[in-house]
């Protein structure tokens, strides 16, 4: 790219909200911006938005404005899929407000609500739904029974499950009142219906299932059967994990590729 080519970097930084030009240049010129993982502190420096990849601090800037990413708090009783071949209520009724086409990234099962996000952008969404890049979940599930600390541990030590052994990153008893109890489970696995079989093994089946965090994202106060945009911050941290993890080596011992398109709760 010839100097005359391209946008100015400071110009780029503004446009895509990260700061005023004025302080956009102050943040170029104390090292705080990279390009393409360098480092860039000439004021002059044109890259081109489409190609190049900018970080601040660290965290990933959106340059590509055509890409969308939705959080959607799913009912129970909606597949998650953008079109049922069985004639079940699908997704396609929570994006209809935007023009883009949107897909899921991943999967709940249709007695699961919670965190599900949904956008084109085809590459982000790989990663955050394939097993093989280790993206945690935490899940809040109801069960049959009273959870003793004994069974807690036992989850993140590990159990035998039918297609192979399984562990909680972390496992947490929230409480336990007359004859069920709820459960705080994170898990990186991508493994079908894994909270429900864990827990089902441990001699508590779940009663309830609900998803409050995906990656870097959290639920929050988001209503049942609503959407929101992601903020710039949740879009940077999302973008600064898929830029990581596609870097990075796939982590072993994890589930194979197939377990990607199922349903992870």
């Amino acid at each position: 790219m010839t100097e005359a080519e391209g946008i100015r970097l400071q110009k780029v930084l503004a446009n895509a909200g990260v700061a005023s030009r004025r302080v956009s240049e102050q943040l170029i010129v104390e090292g705080r911006v990279r390009v393409n993982g360098t480092v860039v502190t000439e004021l002059g420096t044109r890259i081109d938005p489409e190609k190049d990849l900018v970080d601040v601090d660290g965290t990933a800037v959106q340059l590509d404005t055509t890409k969308r990413y939705v959080m959607l708090n799913k009912p129970t009783g909606v597949v998650s899929t953008m079109k049922d071949d069985r004639g079940r209520t699908d997704l396609r009724r929570f994006t209809r407000e935007w023009e883009e086409r949107l897909y899921n990234v991943g999967r709940l099962d249709a007695d699961t609500s919670g965190l599900l996000v949904l956008t084109n952008d085809g590459e982000l969404a790989h990663v955050l739904a394939h097993p093989s890049f280790g993206v945690t979940k935490v899940y809040i599930a109801k069960v049959e029974g009273r959870v003793t600390p004994q069974t807690i541990a036992k989850l993140t030590r590990g159990i035998e499950l039918e297609d192979g052994p399984i562990a909680a990153d972390k496992a947490r008893l929230l409480d336990t009142s007359g004859d069920s109890s709820l459960v705080e489970l994170t898990l990186h696995s991508g493994r079908n219906r894994i909270v429900r079989r864990m827990m089902a093994a441990v001699g508590h089946p779940v009663l309830e299932l609900v998803r409050r965090q995906f990656g870097p994202l959290h639920l929050g106060t988001l209503p049942v059967g609503q959407t929101r945009e992601l903020t710039k911050v949740e879009r940077g941290a999302l973008l600064t994990l898929s830029r990581r993890e596609t870097d990075a080596p796939p982590a072993d011992g994890v589930e194979s590729p197939a377990s990607e398109e199922q349903e992870t709760s």
